[in-house]
């Protein structure tokens, strides 16, 4: 079973930038489709960027696109998310989730197609 595990959340005023790690055990990264999700209280996940195995598809929620970068350390077994240019409707809850879909460009889109999950990391943008 991969065990994820995220960090790099926290508060930061708008415009700013943050850094998402989710580090994986137990298997090996780049075998997975990497997703990232967020959620506010009480409302579903929603996927935000997505790389497939093969890296061919890199996918963003039309929000984040051109702000939010995913990416993939083979040796360091961690994806990321690189958040620039913060505002307040990007607070949320987020959570990296892998799975070894059998299509290496496919790109799941709903968190139900994802077996593996990180315990999520809180992201705050406040001024």
């Amino acid at each position: 079973q991969l065990l994820l595990v995220e960090s790099g959340g926290g508060l930061v005023q708008p415009g700013g930038s943050l850094t998402l790690s989710c580090e994986a055990s137990g298997g090996r990264l780049e075998d997975y489709a990497i997703a990232w999700f967020r959620a506010d209280p009480g409302q579903g996940r929603e996927r935000v960027s997505c790389l497939s195995r093969d890296s061919s598809s890199e996918i963003y929620e039309d929000s984040v696109n051109g702000r939010f970068t995913i990416s993939r350390d083979a040796a360091k077994n961690t994806a990321y998310l690189r958040m620039n240019s913060l505002n307040v409707d990007d607070t949320a809850r987020y959570y990296c989730a892998a799975e070894r879909f059998y299509g290496l460009s496919y790109c799941g889109e709903l968190g139900v197609e994802y077996d593996n999950w990180g315990q999520g990391t809180q992201v705050s943008v406040s001024s």
